[in-house]
């Protein structure tokens, strides 16, 4: 008989996996700031956020603009990540409850940016970091170096508490920024600015896919911990 005491082994599981950071948050009453698709699994009020660390020798790579090497690790990370949260929705459904599994990197509306939900803010409510100036997900030992994924469930999974944002005097991604996008004020980050850039990378034939990394690359642990040491 399924019971909430299955929860820890799906921690269990996803660390067995690979992922390197794994929590949970009740988002019932936080679809809109999770920015969940309006009719997206309404009666899974639970969300296991799953992270990946991405490659440190791949990102040092990356200058001021995307690499082939980069986008072929953000491809099989993806994979990774999709594959994992099949496999860890398979056991919950295993354990007599409902899970979707949501996909890594599948944008459902390019003229607002929109996927099926916020894996970063699904991420942040799960206390796995906090949202950056870079608006990334920055987590406290890992900086924006991972990447997220999310299984919606309505298995009852101990909760995590959100973190505050803690990036401190840290300012590493604002002067590396190619796209100027990052301010001194998170809520001030330049979305459009952003994607133009990306449209900018991809139709230059640098990569295939609207990705960029250069701030992912400046925010890694030593910057993180910096701010930490100067707050």
């Amino acid at each position: 008989m399924a019971h909430s005491g299955d929860a820890p082994r799906v921690f269990d599981l996803a660390r067995e996996l690979g992922f390197d950071l794994v929590g949970a948050a009740e988002i019932s009453s936080m679809r809109d700031t999770v920015r969940i698709v309006d009719g997206l699994a309404a009666d899974l009020p639970f969300a296991l956020s799953l992270g990946k660390r991405l490659n440190d020798a791949v990102l040092e790579d990356i200058e001021d603009r995307p690499t082939q090497l980069y986008f072929h690790h953000y491809r099989q990370m993806n994979f990774f990540l999709d594959r994992g949260a099949m496999l860890l929705a398979d056991f919950i459904q295993k354990s007599g409850f409902r899970a979707v599994p949501i996909p890594a990197s599948q944008v459902i509306d390019w003229k607002n940016q929109r996927a099926h939900l916020s894996h970063k803010h699904a991420a942040a409510a799960a206390g796995l970091g906090w949202i950056g100036r870079n608006n990334l997900l920055v987590n406290p030992e890992l900086g924006a170096r991972f990447r997220l994924v999310t299984v919606l469930t309505d298995q009852p999974l101990p909760a995590g508490e959100p973190l505050p944002f803690s990036c401190g005097g840290c300012r590493a991604c604002l002067s590396v920024c190619p796209a100027g996008a990052i301010k001194e004020k998170r809520e001030d980050f330049d979305h459009l600015a952003c994607f133009e850039k990306l449209k900018e990378f991809r139709n230059k034939g640098y990569v295939g896919q609207f990705i960029c990394g250069v701030c992912v690359r400046a925010c890694g642990r030593e910057a993180v911990k910096a701010a930490s040491r100067r707050d």
